[in-house]
């Protein structure tokens, strides 16, 4: 018996808010095994690469290519982080470029409200208490933050190993979950997610290190402050859509006025920006491909909704996951319906609204279970 309409969707409705409540639950889990997943889908090739071309041992491919990641791990955040201590040396000399902004504030503000700045001060100095009271709270929630990525990153990379050691009998665990005739769309499933994850993954860092080296180079010749730094920033933010090329825009003109004049300012905001427009419609669509077929809008709601849920990994981490499911549910009759929503639509010629229409079958349906059908 078929269920109606508003039944299936409040089913729907109710295993998806379980679904989201289980995965606010287990963020502890979900986030590094997600994490350890990216990470070991890049890091397949040159593990299968060491294994049959030189020999190693799965023990030996493992580790030797989790080192090989964790040394361009470390080069990066070193040159990262020898710029932000450059950065944060000559915060002094930011002070003193904001002070006549500040005091050309108080003056419009004592011209506009009639508020003297000795009262200003007083106002300040009774914030100032509540608000060093809330950074001492920020800097114990700093050190667990800290602990706490820490503690994230070796995770990951317990995760990454083991899962790349035990891949082939994780497959095996999966592919046994189906019945014997659905074992070839399973397995197709698990190749489509492989090609799509790898790609996305690989793509995103190839886009980030090209990203860093072009607005480190603009903002070097336009005369920006701390180049390398902005251009690095910018290119990390970047992995965020949408929201993190605003952020790192706002930022880089922030510390660029504070540093130098507003031509300058402006021609690094305008620098990022023309950017950004080539890299998302140019080098984007070249360098992930055309595997993670997400629109926009989906796009958007799936950073939206990442954040409420995991926070700002899940800003990242959820795009990818929606690409899954659109991989399951392009094979699972059904769910066509929620690939179409998440895809994006593709390029057809004009016809008459009728041809569009879809026809109604009348034919009885004689298949009542499960199964997955495979696609071409």
């Amino acid at each position: 018996m078929e269920l109606p309409f508003y039944a299936k969707l409040a089913l729907l409705l109710a295993v998806g808010a379980l679904v989201i409540l289980l995965l606010e639950l287990g963020k502890n889990l979900f986030i590094p095994l997600i994490f350890a997943l990216l990470v070991a889908i890049l890091l397949y090739p040159l593990n299968r690469f060491l294994e049959q071309k030189w020999h190693f041992s799965r023990l030996w491919a493992t580790s030797f290519s989790l080192f090989l990641f964790m040394v361009g791990v470390t080069v990066f955040s070193y040159i990262v982080i020898l710029q932000l201590v450059n950065f944060l040396n000559n915060i002094p000399d930011l002070k003193q470029r904001f002070l006549p902004i500040l005091y050309d504030f108080q003056a419009w503000v004592q011209k506009r409200f009639h508020i003297n700045q000795e009262e200003q001060m007083n106002l300040f100095k009774s914030s100032y208490a509540s608000l060093s009271a809330a950074v001492t709270r920020s800097l114990g929630d700093l050190f667990f933050s800290v602990a706490g990525f820490i503690l994230l990153a070796v995770f990951v990379f317990l995760y990454t190993f083991f899962i790349l050691y035990y891949r082939g009998l994780l497959l095996k665990f999966f592919l046994n979950l189906f019945k014997y005739k659905n074992q070839t769309s399973a397995m197709e499933i698990v190749l489509d997610t492989k090609a799509m994850m790898g790609s996305y993954v690989a793509g995103l860092l190839i886009e980030m290190l090209m990203l860093a080296v072009i607005n480190s180079i603009c903002l070097y010749f336009i005369g920006t402050p701390y180049a390398i730094l902005l251009g690095v920033m910018a290119a990390l933010f970047n992995i965020v859509p949408y929201l993190g090329i605003y952020t790192s825009i706002f930022l880089t003109m922030l510390v660029t006025f504070g540093n130098s004049n507003m031509a300058t300012t402006i021609e690094s905001g305008a620098a990022l920006m023309i950017i950004h427009l080539i890299e998302a419609n140019i080098l984007m669509p070249q360098i992930v491909g055309t595997r993670v077929k997400i629109n926009s809008f989906i796009t958007l709601l799936a950073v939206v909704l990442g954040e409420l849920v995991w926070g700002i990994p899940g800003m990242f981490l959820f795009i990818p996951v929606v690409g899954l499911i659109k991989l399951i549910s392009e094979r699972v009759p059904g769910m066509e319906a929620w690939a179409i929503l998440i895809g994006i639509e593709e390029k057809q010629q004009p016809q008459a609204f009728e041809e569009e229409l879809p026809q109604k079958d009348t034919t009885p349906s004689t298949n009542d279970n499960f199964s997955v059908q495979p696609t071409a």
